[in-house]
């Protein structure tokens, strides 16, 4: 009796995978001829859109050869989709199929991975500080009693607030709706710092209208990795995801992505973010893996 039983759970166990890779993004894929890919109209070289609408970055184009595999794999041509999501909403559209693979700016967490996946990392941040070149703050301690900004739904607010309690700093949080909104407040008075990912405020410089009134000041408050999120329990798509990074890295050409959209002109201001390959992202491209930012804390 009992190796019956175990009979039928292994059995419906194996019904159960086979359910689950018969709905996967692949499946789906080949039926509709359709695959959906979210963007971010603001997040610096990663993901973000020109004034014609096209969606352009680093994570666009890692994203763009991930799907012309996919499209190797399913036996025909796939439609993109391109669907703007905001630090709020991208990973319910994730979780409900409304976007089948995320190109933004989007932090591999613990408490991420127990609703999503997350593809091999392919960039590493450092959270940091962007402040006016007038304002004189240069350390998150100097941030006690001023206005500070950052985005909704983003990791740099549960930073902010675990500096606060852990530090004894009283931060006045002013939230944006997404990072170009953020850099908004601190480029009309309404915040002292805008507190993100160092390569979004690199950007957000970048391209305002007087590069040289703003900074990078302070110590870097995380290191976090970025990653292409998926829907969890998808073996077979993340496969395609992490083999098609994999194969990047080993050809050199995601260097060679990475040159185009942080070190050289990039539209639509033919501007340059100027930001080399940090340590850390090359590590994460040595030695592929898509561990979660806590582990990074560790180390």
């Amino acid at each position: 009796m009992k190796q019956y039983v175990v009979a039928i759970g292994l059995a419906l166990l194996a019904g159960s995978t086979a359910m689950a890779q018969g709905n996967g993004t692949m499946a789906k894929a080949r039926t509709s001829g359709r695959i959906t890919m979210g963007v971010r109209d603001s997040s610096g070289a990663l993901s973000y859109r020109l004034p014609d609408g096209t969606y352009v970055g680093y994570h666009v184009e890692i994203c763009q050869r991930i799907i012309a595999n996919l499209e190797q794999a399913v036996g025909r041509k796939l439609e993109i989709a391109y669907q703007p999501v905001t630090s709020q909403n991208r990973m319910p559209l994730v979780q409900n199929g409304t976007v089948d693979i995320e190109c933004g700016s989007t932090t591999n967490s613990v408490t991420r991975q127990k609703d999503v996946a997350f593809a091999l990392t392919t960039y590493v941040e450092e959270v940091r500080i962007a402040t006016k070149a007038s304002s004189g703050i240069t350390s998150l301690s100097q941030l006690n009693g001023r206005n500070v900004a950052t985005t909704t739904g983003t990791t740099s607010v549960q930073l902010l607030r675990k500096h606060e309690r852990g530090g004894g700093v009283d931060l006045k949080e002013v939230l944006g709706r997404d990072h170009a909104d953020s850099f908004r407040l601190l480029e009309s008075g309404r915040a002292d710092a805008f507190v993100m990912d160092g390569q979004i405020l690199a950007a957000s410089i970048a391209v305002s209208s007087n590069p040289a009134s703003y900074r990078i000041v302070g110590e870097a408050i995380s290191v976090e990795p970025i990653a292409i999120m998926l829907r969890k329990n998808d073996p077979a798509f993340k496969k395609v995801a992490d083999d098609t990074i994999r194969e990047l890295i080993r050809s050199g050409e995601i260097e060679r992505l990475y040159d185009k959209w942080f070190i050289n002109p990039i539209p639509p201001k033919n501007t340059s973010i100027g930001q080399p390959v940090s340590a850390a992202t090359r590590e994460a491209w040595t030695n592929p893996n898509d561990r979660p930012a806590e582990e990074y804390a560790r180390h």
